[in-house]
């Protein structure tokens, strides 16, 4: 059983053939698809997504890219999205300075307000990190306490320590597959088994073997796949591992259940 701790299903590019995409998803062992919204209209069709699909489970956030925009009025609606049982956590959140749509300062701020709404309702967050390590770390030391996961971990294993140190989980992407990226396969070698997540990402990064092409949770599989090899470690037990840490971080019901 694998659980897809991260992808996109609310994107436009599932607009024709979704219920095909969560057969293929199934077919291929991922059992459940964490969905995060990236603003108030995706993070109000996430959760509309998990209310339609029970392997789905939602999250509502604002995205570094649309933090400009992110308003009294939006921050409002996230937070009323976020204290809704049915969300899992708050996101997606985080940092990127690589393209900057929104001014730094717009990002920071809107960050540490997404890292207090998780501290206040006691949820997870789920946080993007894009050429920001260094104020990243800062600021989730600085929020010390709160439960979390850095989705689709780019960086190598020299990063890893204020994110570990802060409790937080490592979620590896088809990234981790591309054959230049010796040093994100060297962190996912170097965490800890109880710290460990696997996501797609959908529809973006898809792994080696599907490269250039729309993602899906199916490849899941594969991602786990590879990082089992290189951690020697056998694919179902760490199935098994990174489905548990999912459960445990995002308070999910066990299959079946």
């Amino acid at each position: 059983m694998i659980t897809d701790s991260h992808a996109h299903l609310t994107w436009r590019s599932y607009g024709e053939d979704l219920g095909a995409v969560l057969a293929r998803a199934r077919a291929a062992g991922v059992e459940r698809v964490i969905v995060p919204g990236t603003d108030v209209a995706s993070s109000r069709a996430a959760l509309a997504l998990g209310a339609a699909a029970p392997a789905v489970f939602p999250a509502a956030g604002i995205h570094p890219h649309d933090a400009a925009g992110a308003d009294a009025g939006a921050r409002a609606e996230i937070e009323a999205l976020c204290r809704q049982p049915e969300c899992v956590a708050v996101g997606e959140s985080g940092l990127d300075y690589a393209k900057e749509y929104s001014p730094r300062r717009a990002q920071l701020e809107c960050f540490c307000w997404q890292l207090d709404l998780a501290r206040r309702l006691d949820k997870p967050i789920i946080v993007h990190c894009r050429d920001a390590h260094a104020d990243t770390a800062r600021i989730v030391t600085e929020f010390a306490g709160i439960r979390g996961v850095m989705h689709c971990y780019a960086f190598g294993p020299a990063e890893l320590a204020p994110y570990l140190e802060a409790g937080f989980l490592i979620s590896f992407a088809g990234a981790v597959t591309y054959p230049g990226n010796e040093e994100n396969r060297e962190a996912a070698r170097a965490v800890p088994a109880d710290r460990l997540l696997v996501e797609t990402d959908s529809p973006f990064l898809a792994p080696q073997a599907h490269r250039g092409r729309r993602n899906e949770p199916a490849y899941a599989a594969e991602i786990l796949a590879r990082i089992a090899e290189v951690r020697g470690e056998d694919p179902v037990a760490l199935a098994r591992f990174t489905s548990a840490n999912a459960t445990r971080l995002f308070a999910l019901p066990e299959v079946g259940n």
